[in-house]
């Protein structure tokens, strides 16, 4: 219950002041909401594990048909998130209703408060039990339906997810950006041994040297100026689980050398410390640059190397994934007329050509832009030629690789020459040509500096 994210739907201002007090304790995260229309936004936004939904919102007949309405657009969109509905009136016929389209429950308000918890526990425990009874079959699985797509590319890449997945080798994962690194981790994490444990992301190439070890060590009360308090670092909040280190291949020299000798010694030592603390974490890695690059002692050092990749897996680039293009699409294009209530029901023949006929530069993450612009610009039930528009900013950043490239084989000056264009480019703006070159601001920030631009 203290890993769960709640979030809390009714109208009554007071009834949601109680809620937060009550669960802010006792959860992760608790987000209150008066407004129904505002629901489905929310679970967009962020996964939550359980809604607790009235079924009566400014109604002078209290049938719950509002709220029984809400329940139906959750368990459509969001199947895996639980639901507790909450009323004034406990009319066994609505309870019945309710639990028939999808319920997990059913309180009446004024709650007890120890009553009210126990459901929600009960309920969180339910949920987690049913996940470890599906674990084994889970792992046995060929396919997965979070990773989508059928070409050979991929059949080899989830053969090597199920062998690889349930021991605790520390995992290289390398692609462009875009490919989808970060659900390959993912996929990973719910197939291993540790899937009922902590799963912890850190983007290591957007922190600074003086935040790198405060972030994945932690630190100890007056440690520095601003140390006001003991807070643990990303390691030790792993512990027992899995930590993904993304960006892994853009971190300095000294900052690979503390990282080494935590994966080594296995413990970390918080600043404002000589007490070093054991962990016991599986690691995965990710970055878009080469194993060939990542080789170059002067930029990253072979012993770390070896550390992180026990095993490498190389997410292959959108355009050699063949009919995956179009699968990919479908469902974007599902997700996406959902999300702004438009009948489209597939795409035209010409549609088709033009995206098999594309490059995609930005991989994955670009055909997903592609397909929302379409669905939004869309004026038929399917998607036309005429509808997709692919990214300029990949097109104009791939021209800047290009024009480098001829230019220089230095790959240092060659990323100068492209974070330069891209700024000038921009007059500046460091959120877009951060965008353009498909980094953090902080990672930017550091190249600006590193590169005296």
């Amino acid at each position: 219950m203290k890993k769960a994210s709640i979030l809390v739907v009714d109208d009554d201002q007071d009834l949601l002041t109680a809620a937060r007090i009550l669960l802010k304790p006792k959860v992760s995260h608790v987000q209150v909401e008066s407004n129904p229309e505002n629901l489905i936004g929310h679970l967009e936004k962020m996964p939550y594990d359980l809604v607790l939904l009235d079924m009566n919102f400014k109604s002078t007949i209290n049938t719950g048909n509002e709220g029984l309405y809400w329940l139906s657009r959750i368990k459509e969109k969001f199947p895996q998130v639980h639901v507790i509905m909450i009323t004034a009136y406990g009319a066994v016929d609505l309870a019945v209703k309710s639990l028939k389209q999808g319920a997990a429950d059913f309180v009446v308000k004024p709650w007890e408060n120890e009553q009210l918890l126990a459901t929600i526990e009960s309920t969180l425990a339910e949920s987690k039990n049913r996940e470890r009874k599906n674990k084994s079959s889970l792992l046995r699985s060929s396919t997965s339906p979070d990773l989508i797509g059928n070409s050979v590319v991929m059949d080899e890449l989830q053969y090597k997810l199920e062998k690889i997945a349930p021991t605790d080798a520390n995992i290289l994962i390398l692609g462009e950006n875009g490919t989808g690194k970060d659900l390959i981790a993912q996929a990973i994490q719910r197939r291993s041994l540790r899937s009922d444990q902590v799963y912890v992301k850190v983007d290591v190439g957007a922190l600074t040297e003086t935040l790198f070890e405060s972030e994945l060590f932690g630190y100890k009360k007056g440690a520095f100026t601003d140390a006001r308090e003991d807070r643990q670092g990303r390691f030790e909040a792993a512990n027992g689980g899995t930590l993904f280190l993304d960006e892994i291949g853009n971190i300095s020299l000294q900052q690979q050398a503390k990282l080494l000798t935590v994966l080594q010694n296995r413990q970390v030592t918080p600043l404002g410390s000589y007490q070093p603390i054991p962990v016991d974490i599986r690691l995965i890695s990710a970055t878009n640059v080469s194993l060939k690059h990542l080789s170059d002692e002067s930029r990253f050092r072979k012993d770390l190397i070896y550390r992180i990749n026990t095993v490498e897996i190389q997410v292959p680039p959108l355009r050699e994934r063949g009919e995956d293009i179009k699968l990919l699409a479908v469902h974007f294009l599902d997700i996406y007329a959902k999300k702004y209530n438009k009948r489209i029901e597939g795409f035209e023949p010409d549609a088709i050509k033009k995206l098999f006929a594309y490059h995609f530069p930005g991989n994955v993450r670009e055909l997903q832009y592609s397909i929302e612009r379409a669905v939004i610009m869309a004026d038929q039930v399917s998607i036309a030629g005429n509808d997709l528009f692919f990214s300029p900013i990949e097109q104009q950043a791939e021209r800047v690789v290009v024009e480098s490239v001829s230019n220089s084989q230095n790959l240092e000056e060659l990323e100068r020459k492209a974070i330069k264009s891209a700024i000038e480019r921009y007059n500046g703006n460091i959120s877009k040509a951060a965008k353009e070159l498909g980094l953090t601001r902080a990672a930017l920030y550091r190249r600006l500096e590193k590169y005296d631009i």
